[in-house]
């Protein structure tokens, strides 16, 4: 899923930036309004992220004329500018969500969950769910649920356990894993898949330090056993 960020100030730009490719988004970044137009042209975002105050055209220029073109791509500002008047201009111009600077990245994380469960359900088909052997993961929701018991997963975790479920009993060497998680663009880090692993076994697993699910395979990779 991409997402454009639409920010002039580089450390909020990069520090958002590093939070949705952390949760396993696709970015572009934009550092003003012309340049956010011209990104949305190109590469045709799932939603934005604009910043009001911008050099050449404004937050709220750019997001009425994403709207002409994509009446239903969500879109959500994130901004110092969140006196009650600035929060209406941005709703009535068709913005889904208004972040206030500055942030935490639990609630940027949160909002932008919410974010791509409604980008799911504006889809002609949305993913049904699918079983680990206990574990019943829901795509659209970005949840998982074992019994009564739901988790809250990331994009990135939902990519990983299709991966396994599409190959259950299979080996998948770091390589694939990380090609099909995180793109062709980033290079392989053996340490950047175990502790994604390890942090995912802990809000998936009955007893994370005796997995049932993700099985280690020592020298290779991972497998789902089925």
């Amino acid at each position: 899923m991409n997402v454009l960020i639409a920010e002039d100030d580089a450390h909020t730009r990069d520090g958002l930036a590093e939070v949705l490719e952390a949760e396993g988004y696709n970015v572009v970044t934009a550092a003003d309004g012309q340049a956010a137009l011209e990104a949305f042209e190109t590469r045709r975002p799932d939603f934005v992220c604009l910043d009001i105050m911008m050099p050449h055209k404004s937050g709220y220029e750019v997001c009425r004329r994403i709207r002409e073109a994509a009446p239903d791509l969500p879109i959500i500002f994130i901004s110092a500018k969140a006196e009650e008047v600035d929060k209406l201009a941005g709703f009535e111009l068709g913005a889904d969500d208004f972040i206030e600077k500055p942030f935490g990245v639990r609630e940027v994380v949160a909002r932008i969950r919410a974010v791509t469960r409604r980008c799911y359900d504006r889809r002609p088909s949305p993913p049904e769910s699918f079983r680990l052997g206990d574990l019943e993961v829901f795509p659209a929701e970005l949840r998982a649920r074992r019994g009564d018991t739901s988790m809250e997963l990331s994009l990135r975790d939902v990519k990983l356990l299709q991966l396994f479920f599409a190959h259950r009993g299979q080996v998948l060497d770091r390589r694939t894993i990380f090609r099909h998680a995180w793109g062709e663009r980033y290079l392989p880090n053996s340490r950047t898949l175990d502790q994604h692993i390890s942090q995912l076994r802990k809000r998936i697993e009955v007893d994370a330090r005796s997995p049932r699910i993700i099985l280690t395979v020592h020298g290779v990779g991972y497998r789902f056993e089925g």
